[in-house]
């Protein structure tokens, strides 16, 4: 069984996971109260961040990077298009886009509007950071001006790695949404797993990282 470490970016692997039905367990880590003293998940990920992985004698970290190897060790999926399909090209672009692109981006501004000290919570560096979110953005609402998900007609995992990120603007940041991104959040809440992964997020605690 796949365990899970740690909320946040970790609810996207625990959404994936609800989607493709596998089993898994979630294992908390509570990097507010620090770390120093969780031996089991210091020996996951010396680096001391999350999400990470234990699967077998498997250990990853990443959530995009254990997303793709879930999907290759236990597809095929429709979650994850062939190479060959002609979706693919827009799959694996919005698939690291949501991370590289989007949370990345948010996880400074998140940090300086709640942690730094009030001279610095608007600071070059988390200006910079939201103007990156921004342009990204951007993609995101160009592509759903097009179609109904990030790699087409289909429901992909690279939803799963965007809807993350929408979600942790929101909640994070307090970014408004308006159409077409609204209603595609929506539909992504709508569904099945992601109100299981939901469910099993907040029984340990949080998730959006905050």
């Amino acid at each position: 069984m796949i365990t899970v470490f740690g909320e946040g970016g970790g609810f996207r692997v625990v959404w994936l996971l609800e989607e493709m039905g596998l089993p898994y367990r979630l294992r908390d880590v509570d990097l507010l109260a620090g770390i120093e003293n969780d031996a089991e998940f210091l020996a996951i990920n010396p680096a001391g961040f999350i999400p990470a992985i234990r699967d077998g004698n498997v250990t990853m970290v990443e959530s995009i990077a254990i997303m793709e190897y879930i999907l290759g060790r236990y597809g095929p999926s429709p979650l994850a298009p062939a190479s060959q399909d002609a979706a693919f090209p827009a799959y694996q672009q919005f698939l690291h886009l949501g991370e590289a692109g989007l949370a990345a981006s948010l996880f400074f501004v998140s940090g300086a509007r709640h942690l730094a000290p009030d001279s610095e919570r608007d600071n070059w560096s988390a200006r910079q950071a939201m103007d990156v979110f921004t342009t990204r953005l951007s993609l995101v609402t160009r592509r759903l001006e097009r179609a109904p998900y990030m790699a087409g007609d289909a429901f992909t995992a690279a939803d799963i790695s965007v809807g993350y990120s929408l979600e942790m603007a929101r909640k994070n940041v307090g970014v408004v949404f308006g159409d077409p991104v609204q209603p595609y959040m929506t539909r992504l809440r709508a569904r099945t797993g992601y109100q299981r992964a939901l469910e099993t997020c907040h029984a340990t605690r949080r998730w959006w990282g905050s």
